[in-house]
């Protein structure tokens, strides 16, 4: 048995105990959406005794569906879908109303900083997100230069602490619910939704963020969430107990979830192509981590493929410099090679970059389709703002991100007092 839940919690009655196969990527799933969401809970091997005993508890046509969640109130969800399971934990899957002043698609931290601002003025606000709300910066293991946090908190921290105060304003949060297109005419916007929904609003808000860059290369698709992790070390770090572990990538990302991981595993091997760590890692994380005696600094190195039956057993190794390539036993990749733009619902609908993030203010006038100008934050559709990471030209940080969606909320209320 494997107990993820902080030590304070492990003796908590209201934890969720989980049944599942360590290996797999469903597995991965709930413990991520488990940890970001902050639920205690407890995972059980399915061949533990333990495992019997709760099985005894569990109609007998739900026993072989796993993951198995048992819930403090006596119910049962075997192998439940991500909306299946918000519901449960009290989210909403579905909005109140059809139409709304603003529709923010995107709960990270530009999404929920635009919805706090916006609603906290007077505007009925929904925000949507195909996961949880949290974005990126919710897995982050920790959250160090945020102004007025000087001891840090973790991202699932900074992430519920911006659900609460949503709230607190009544902004409608709704989750595990994908954005699939544009629609509407010259008078409103319609949000299409992958239920088959439509959301319509006289504004809406784009901060749906970035994802993880893949790793392409042989045998790691089939190894994705049995072995191979895009971020979440949070939700993973107490499984790797005692194991040598590898993150791929310099950034700050990667040297938070090193300290963490650092935590539990036996060694924790860091890999980068770049010459010098300090490149593009923030000083303060770089001098910590030399500092750790189980953790490796290994520049000039990336994985070229990854291998397992069922789950992640040995990656391959290449120096870019020498080009010699070893093998190398492992059993959990955290992978932090850069990430992309979650821009392709859109379509043609607004303008984009080489790269995919959208463009914004004058950098739409090619395809601007009014007398005035295009306000800042504005992309090339009036009246559709974009906010954060998936602005192209925006800084990546939280920080940053907070602030973008703030700022985008007075343009917002410009477009709306113009109509």
């Amino acid at each position: 048995m494997t107990d993820p839940t902080p030590r304070a919690d492990r003796r908590r009655e209201d934890a969720v105990r989980v049944i599942a196969d360590r290996w797999s990527a469903a597995a991965h799933e709930v413990r991520d959406f488990l940890t970001r969401r902050r639920v205690p809970y407890r995972v059980y091997d399915p061949e533990s005794s333990e495992a019997r005993d709760l099985l005894n508890a569990v109609p007998e046509d739900d026993r072989g569906r796993l993951p198995l969640l048992l819930f403090p109130d006596g119910s049962v969800l075997a192998a439940p879908a991500l909306a299946e399971l918000a519901e449960k934990l009290g989210h909403a899957t579905e909005a109140t109303a059809p139409f709304y002043d603003l529709v923010v698609v995107g709960g990270g931290p530009a999404g929920l900083a635009a919805a706090v601002y916006g609603a906290s003025e007077g505007l009925r606000t929904v925000v949507l997100d195909r996961e949880a709300p949290g974005g990126q910066a919710a897995q982050s293991a920790r959250i160090e230069n945020y102004l007025g946090f000087p001891d840090g908190l973790s991202g699932a921290e900074f992430a519920q602490r911006a659900l609460e105060q949503a709230h607190k304003f009544g902004v409608e949060v709704v989750v595990a619910r994908a954005a699939t297109g544009l629609g509407g005419d010259a008078h409103y916007h319609g949000v299409r939704l992958d239920d088959g929904n439509e959301l319509c609003a006289h504004a809406v808000l784009v901060s749906t963020g970035v994802a993880w860059a893949t790793l392409d290369v042989p045998g790691c698709p089939k190894l994705v969430g049995a072995g191979v992790y895009y971020g979440a070390a949070a939700a993973e770090a107490p499984t790797v107990r005692g194991k040598d572990v590898y993150l791929l990538g310099a950034g700050n990302s990667s040297g938070q979830a090193a300290l963490l991981l650092a935590r539990h595993a036996r060694t924790v091997h860091i890999l980068a192509q770049e010459a010098d760590f300090s490149e593009r890692m923030s000083q303060y994380l770089y001098d910590r981590l030399r500092k750790l005696p189980n953790v490796r600094l290994r520049p000039q190195s990336t994985v070229i493929s990854t291998e397992g039956e069922g789950r992640l057993q040995h990656i391959t190794v290449r120096n870019v410099e020498s080009g010699q390539e070893t093998a190398e036993a492992c059993e959990a990749l955290f992978v932090y090679i850069g990430a992309a733009p979650q821009t392709e619902w859109l379509g043609e609908a607004v303008m984009r970059d080489e790269r995919g993030y959208l463009l914004t203010g004058s950098a739409v006038r090619p395809r601007w389709s009014l007398a005035r100008d295009p306000l800042p934050r504005e992309t090339s559709r009036p009246g559709v703002f974009a906010a954060g990471d998936v602005r192209s030209g925006a800084v990546k940080r939280v920080g940053s991100a907070v602030g973008d969606g703030s700022v985008a909320i007075q343009f917002i209320h410009e477009y709306l007092a113009d109509r």
